[in-house]
């Protein structure tokens, strides 16, 4: 295989067909990516247009706080919506009843009115009753923050395994969620009467809401026996490779942290690049080689974020895995982000969450063209181990090429062989799999003394030296 080095054309990123695809068709107002196949579930229809932002800020400085809202803006625009307005309340916890306090409903609804805005989004997961209540005071539909993530991973879904993982988190979180329009779809309609519900209230059935829980946990049911069904597949790869003993990196970081771009360098892959959170979800992985010819792979994976869903950490668990399967994480940070140092914390909590804590870790801080100098001299006085890169303009590529060769896990067994000449395919698979010290073409073959891991070894120990009788 030919050996893949730092690229150094002018667009690395190759022709990104499909980010043109993405361009070219973009969210029409009046639509939304509600699920189609529960039809009779009242789905929170995301047609986000114009928005105001609600925060409730209860640790950490103003600058979090900022941070936090500046990160919810991102979303909400990634989702198609223009930004009107963003209030942030300080409260030691948020309200149990509308998130924010009584006072800061009123005036949210007068921005609301003000504005012209259709949709409140606030930033947290919201309990139902919040949603509901919040949704009634201010007059327009109310959507969290893990609603919105829910809906940029149903836009940017594009394999079968990441559609089905996506609606399962929806699903998953739509379940605790339902409700009825002024509570008719609420009675009951089964057994004797209860809460004065009278002549009338007599039925066979269910509630229509027990009637829609049946049918989602249904559909649950089958998109997980799916997703067991794909996972195989990935797992039918990743012993392949366990077994061959290639070399496996996972690329992992922040949304929007220049993953993508950095495989694509490094790689050649291709993979789409975009200035939006969230515009991988399907990770890739790419054979590369080192400088001396080893083979190893690059996976790259889907962005990390604060708060990131549960739901989405549950669905998405097995496409999350090839990091815990990996030898080496090269852990991707935006050095340009206001607060580098919280994504860290964040991938790091997620990576934790998932069982990939113990894994090695190589810290890549892109973006340096972007950064200003004070964030950067900041973390290499945090970071010392860290690689400063810059994968628009290939700036500190070669370094970290060598810093991965060196993290990269080495063969463990040292062998001595006279491969014979009729057995080409051993000396490719030292290539590939193993390093070469010495190589020494003969009359009987081919004399080598190479590190290779164990199968190989078993392979080759019937030309080891002490046995060619040479």
């Amino acid at each position: 295989m030919a050996e893949h080095t730092v690229e150094t054309s002018h667009d690395p990123d190759g022709d990104q067909w499909e980010l043109v695809e993405r361009q070219s068709l973009r969210r029409v107002a009046g639509m939304s990516t509600q699920l189609t196949d529960i039809s009779e579930v009242e789905y929170r229809e995301l047609q986000l247009e114009r928005v105001v932002l609600v925060g409730v800020w209860t640790s950490g400085t103003e600058a979090d706080a900022e941070n936090s809202m500046a990160e919810l803006k991102l979303l909400a625009e990634t989702a198609g919506s223009e930004v009107l307005e963003g209030l942030v309340q300080r409260r030691s916890h948020p309200d149990p009843a509308t998130f924010i306090g009584r006072g800061k409903v009123d005036e949210v609804r007068r921005v609301v009115i003000a504005t012209g805005a259709d949709t409140v989004i606030c930033d947290g997961e919201l309990e139902p009753a919040q949603l509901r209540n919040l949704e009634d005071r201010v007059g327009v539909k109310v959507v969290d923050r893990t609603a919105l993530i829910l809906d940029i991973f149903a836009a940017h879904a594009k394999s079968a395994e990441g559609k089905a993982q996506v609606e399962l988190a929806q699903l998953q979180y739509l379940r605790q969620r339902l409700r009825g329009w002024g509570g008719n779809l609420s009675r009951q309609v089964g057994g004797r009467a209860a809460a004065g519900a009278g002549i009338g209230g007599r039925g066979p059935g269910e509630t229509k809401i027990e009637i829609d829980r049946r049918r989602i946990k249904t559909r649950i049911a089958g998109l997980r026996r799916r997703l067991r069904e794909l996972d195989s597949v990935r797992e039918t790869k990743r012993a392949q490779r366990r077994r061959s003993q290639v070399p496996s990196v996972a690329i992992v970081g922040y949304t929007n942290a220049g993953k993508s771009s950095l495989l694509n360098r490094l790689t050649g892959a291709g993979v789409l690049v975009e200035d939006a959170l969230f515009a991988t979800l399907d990770p890739t992985t790419r054979r590369a080689a080192t400088s001396d010819g080893r083979q190893f792979t690059l996976t790259d994976t889907v962005g990390f974020i604060r708060h990131l869903p549960h739901d989405l950490i549950e669905a998405f668990r097995s496409t999350l895995e090839e990091s815990v399967e990996a030898d080496l994480l090269l852990h991707i940070v935006d050095g340009s982000d206001v607060d580098p140092f919280g994504q860290i914390a964040a991938v790091r909590s997620v990576l934790s969450d998932i069982g990939a804590a113990g894994i090695a870790e190589q810290l890549v801080i892109n973006k340096i063209d972007q950064a200003p100098d004070s964030m950067l001299l900041a973390l290499r006085g945090r970071f010392g181990d860290a690689v400063f890169v810059s994968a628009r303009t290939g700036e500190g590529l070669a370094e970290l090429q060598a810093v991965l060769e060196q993290r990269l896990p080495r063969p463990a067994v040292d062998v001595s062989a006279l491969v014979p000449y009729d057995r080409g395919d051993l000396i490719n698979r030292i290539h590939q799999e193993g390093e070469f010290v010495s190589s020494e073409h003969t009359a009987d073959g081919t004399r080598v003394t190479v590190r290779v891991n164990s199968d190989l070894a078993g392979e080759l120990a019937r030309y080891a030296e002490h046995d060619s009788g040479g």
